[in-house]
């Protein structure tokens, strides 16, 4: 089975797959620093819970944006699982046709989201990733990235926020009943949620009218059940786009015979 893996800078999630389907998943604190031997404790651990073993995966696939993480995980499935790692980069065929000025700056997760969205949506299309940062991913209508945009992520805003205004404490990221708050705490969740859903709006609005067609929008990453049922412009939210795409990524890999 293939284990996908997109280790973000704050979140980890990882999926197993049988063929094409996923048949578990997780999400998990990203930890910088870990060694290979972590690493495969790690995941020993999360498949042991689902009644599986290190065993089981015949092939790691792998998006990250924290380098040092890369060759850690290239050692687990070498010296751990005794499988291929494919981690995705440059010399990867994605599908993806890169039209943008350095194509080797774009993150290999955006590849990833690019690739699972055209495949099932067509394009053009749109993803909105709610991570750390907010991505913004713009498919054309012949399925090439043509760039995107990027904003501060929705907990880091409010972190930030909360770091330098002494009065501001703390709150639950949650959307409150109505946009006017009657106390601090309702202000801060409006301006996250309804905030932040209107900054979407806004982005893939302009998007659309810059691809030249009603681009399908696709909403994906850890936030994006919390925002993007306030947003009007969201199509479809796929909690586990990046890692159809890193499947997808995968099978169009296949191992040198």
């Amino acid at each position: 089975m293939l284990l996908a893996l997109d280790a973000g800078n704050t979140q980890t999630v990882a999926g197993l797959y049988d063929g094409q389907n996923v048949v578990d998943h997780w999400r998990t604190t990203t930890v910088r620093t870990h060694t290979a031997d972590e690493l495969a404790l790690e995941l020993r651990g999360l498949l042991e819970l689902r009644g599986r073993a290190l065993g089981d995966v015949t092939g790691l696939c792998l998006a990250t944006g924290v380098p040092a993480l890369a060759a850690e995980y290239e050692a687990v499935a070498r010296e751990r699982l005794g499988c291929r790692a494919l981690i995705v980069g440059p010399g990867v065929e994605t599908g993806v046709g890169m039209r943008v000025e350095s194509p080797d700056e774009v993150g290999p997760d955006r590849i990833a989201n690019a690739a699972a969205a055209f495949e099932r949506y067509g394009g053009p299309c749109v993803v909105v990733d709610f991570g750390t940062a907010i991505n913004f991913d713009a498919v054309s209508a012949a399925g090439e990235f043509v760039g995107g945009a990027i904003a501060p992520g929705v907990q880091v805003a409010t972190d930030a926020l909360r770091d330098r205004a002494a009065r501001l404490a703390k709150v639950e990221l949650r959307a409150p009943e109505r946009a006017i708050g009657l106390n601090t705490d309702t202000n801060m969740q409006s301006g996250a949620i309804f905030g932040f859903a209107g900054l979407v709006d806004g982005l893939v609005r302009r998007f659309r009218a810059e691809l030249g067609g009603e681009a399908v929008a696709v909403a994906t990453g850890g936030m994006a059940a919390l925002v993007a049922p306030h947003c009007q412009t969201v199509d479809h939210v796929e909690p586990l786009l990046t890692l159809e795409g890193l499947r997808l990524i995968w099978e169009r890999n296949p191992p040198a015979s």
